[in-house]
């Protein structure tokens, strides 16, 4: 469970409620043994085979009234390791560090954060877009990666019948001298989860990934159609069922077309088991690009 540290409401002089803030510290501890290709078993707490990374974050909003909110977040990776910083920024809040102001006209965002592609691939992803994934292995999210540094987005607000969308947007000089543009239209009701990626840097071809899940409360199913920016395209099938606190994943992607050679047929399977609401241990076989690669860990989430 999340945990509130600080929750104060700040009064004018008059008296009067002005505003409510509060800040929320938040993380995961995620750590096992990992056995990659070519490499000896070892801890692993930020690699391939982890669930996800050990992170440890801090957000705050400020309700400003008349539905106007500020917020922000900052996240850093570390390794259970030896408790160094593990992130893919470039530096100690690198996997998130942005600003926001949002209201009944959706949400504007600033900064480092995870992307609008990504989010289009959770909305049907069967791992929950695991570190071993293997639609987010094969294809990166629509070729785009799961971060984008400098980016301005802005987000449709909720209640649209279960339709959402994002837009966002990297400029020339924030990204190595050639714009982003990065988007998602996602669509999530009741048992169906649908989702649409699309991101391009000029000079590059349209990378995006389309896929579809649906519920039947102890099964779910999962498709998808993935491009990579032109280098690599396939599709994916999956399904994922529920026994009680367990949980069995299998999820295979198939390439239609890779430029680097030979086109791959990907597999994972993942077996989880639900210690509580917050902490579960897991055990994963990825089968990515001819390597084949195994996790067994421990994720808890507070």
């Amino acid at each position: 469970m999340k945990k509130s540290l600080i929750a104060l409401a700040v009064l004018g002089a008059s008296g009067a409620a002005m505003a409510q803030s509060s800040v929320t510290l938040y993380g995961v501890a995620d750590v096992g043994l990992a056995k990659l290709e070519g490499v000896s078993s070892q801890m692993s707490s930020a690699g391939t085979m982890n669930n996800g990374n050990s992170r440890l974050g801090v957000r705050g909003v400020e309700d400003m009234g008349g539905g106007l909110k500020a917020g922000f977040n900052f996240e850093s990776g570390l390794s259970l390791e030896d408790g160094s910083t593990a992130t893919s920024g470039g530096g100690f809040w690198g996997r998130a560090a942005n600003l926001w102001l949002g209201g009944n006209w959706g949400t504007f965002k600033m900064g480092r954060t995870l992307n609008p592609s990504f989010y289009g691939v959770a909305a049907w992803e069967l791992t929950g877009a695991a570190n071993y994934s293997v639609v987010g292995s094969t294809y990166s999210f629509a070729g785009s990666g799961a971060r984008n540094s400098s980016q301005f987005s802005y987000k449709t607000p909720d209640g649209l019948g279960g339709f959402s969308a994002e837009l966002g947007y990297v400029m020339k000089p924030d990204n190595g001298g050639n714009a982003k543009w990065d988007a998602n239209v996602i669509y999530a009701n009741g048992p169906i989860g649908v989702g649409l990626s699309a991101n391009k840097v000029k000079g590059q071809k349209t990378g995006f990934a389309l896929g579809a899940k649906y519920n039947f409360g102890s099964f779910a199913v999962a498709g998808s159609y993935n491009d990579a920016h032109g280098v690599r395209k396939g599709v994916s099938l999956g399904g994922s069922a529920m026994f009680g606190p367990f949980t069995l994943t299998a999820d295979v992607t198939r390439d239609t077309k890779n430029t680097a050679g030979k086109k791959y047929t990907n597999f994972l399977l993942e077996g989880k088991y639900a210690l509580s609401k917050r902490t579960f241990v897991y055990l994963a076989g990825l089968r990515l690009d001819s390597t084949n690669n195994y996790g067994l860990g421990v994720r808890h989430n507070f």
